[in-house]
């Protein structure tokens, strides 16, 4: 200290110190209003940038009424240089916590806009984030004076034993970077595995994939299993998919009746039920001469995945109703069956009915559906 202190030090650095305080009371309530005039907005990117700059513009002005407080004050060249360097340092951990905070949300917001879904991959997120607290750790400590160079070699020589002894997690970890990556799997797609496995992808992170089956539970399968499995993506190229229908008719039906009939009952009910393909073309495909009935296909169009049970359950009710006032039968297959028995003499010589030592012969013969 080059001289003593003063009521003039002191008042000057209460002044400061107040000044300060008045600033970020201030830039909080601009940021507040400013927050509730981006929630009327479309771009959700202002949204996050002013949620990242409502602690650290207020903490930015603590720290430089902080500063300017010890600027006034006669301190040290030693206390002064360390005042410093720790309001710096403590600065820069600030602006380094807003700033992963904003990458973040535009990182996420820009995956929701390109896989458009509400889930988001958060390994892209979480990776983002770990990186930029990373550097401003270390930018934090090279303004306090510590040397970062033997940091970096000793996490890099430990970093080479983590990696030995993780190779399961960081063998997911860049599963889940190709898989995102090389769009296979976006959140939000209807996924299939070849082991069983199916329902909507939720969510991407650094070790699983969470997927949500119909019946709302949730499916956790590593990223690297994912990877190396067969699986169907229901909703690449495109959403839209078409689901087949078996149906059969009588051999007495009038086949051109049937098509016309089912054509009529696909069209109604690809207009009037939601989920369904408006544009959708109906086809029926005629196939099979069964023992008992024609069998044939009607191809309908869905949305997507999970909309094809409610189209099936009531494509099959409506066209029911409508065979049944159309006459056309749709048969259960019947069978005629008849027990031979062998005639064998006696002990007296009479003739008389006996079954064979093996079980009884039974022909079966389809008599179709008006026999």
């Amino acid at each position: 200290m080059n001289r003593d202190l003063v009521l003039h030090d002191w008042l000057a650095a209460g002044i400061a110190l107040a000044a300060g305080a008045l600033a970020a009371l201030l830039l909080r309530t601009v940021l507040k209003r400013l927050a509730k005039h981006a929630e009327r907005t479309r771009w959700a990117g202002d949204d996050i940038i002013v949620d990242a700059l409502r602690p650290v513009a207020p903490g930015a002005a603590l720290l430089a009424g902080a500063a300017v407080a010890g600027s006034m004050l006669p301190l040290t060249s030693r206390v002064s240089g360390l005042l410093n360097q720790s309001l710096t340092a403590l600065l820069v951990l600030i602006a380094t916590l807003s700033t992963a905070r904003v990458i973040a949300g535009l990182v996420q917001s820009v995956a929701q806009s390109r896989t458009g879904v509400a889930g988001s991959a958060s390994i892209f997120v979480n990776i983002t984030r770990i990186v930029v607290l990373t550097m401003g750790f270390l930018v934090a400590l090279q303004t306090m004076g510590v040397s970062i160079a033997p940091l970096l070699t000793a996490l890099g020589v430990g970093g080479l034993a983590v990696a030995l002894a993780l190779q399961d997690t960081l063998a997911n970890l860049f599963a889940g970077v190709h898989i995102l990556a090389s769009k296979t799997v976006q959140p939000g797609e209807y996924i299939r595995l070849t082991s069983g496995e199916e329902g909507y992808v939720v969510d991407i992170n650094w070790r699983n994939t969470v997927v949500r089956n119909l019946s709302k539970n949730l499916v956790i399968i590593p990223n690297a299993r994912l990877a190396k499995t067969n699986m169907i993506n229901f909703t690449q190229p495109e959403q839209e998919l078409t689901i087949l229908v078996q149906v059969g008719v009588g051999y007495e039906s009038d086949l051109e009746h049937v098509e016309r009939v089912t054509l009529e009952v696909v069209d109604g009910v690809m207009a009037e039920i939601n989920g369904a393909v408006p544009e959708h073309e109906g086809l029926v495909r005629f196939h099979t001469f069964a023992d008992s009935r024609i069998n044939f296909t009607v191809i309908l169009g869905v949305g997507e995945f999970s909309d094809q049970y409610r189209i099936k359950h009531e494509f099959i009710k409506r066209l029911h109703r409508r065979f049944r006032e159309e006459g056309i039968s749709i048969p259960a297959p019947t069978h005629t069956v008849a027990i031979q028995r062998d005639p064998k003499p006696s002990a007296l010589g009479a003739a008389v009915p006996h079954q064979r030592a093996t079980s009884p012969s039974v022909l079966s013969k389809d008599t179709g559906p008006n026999r």
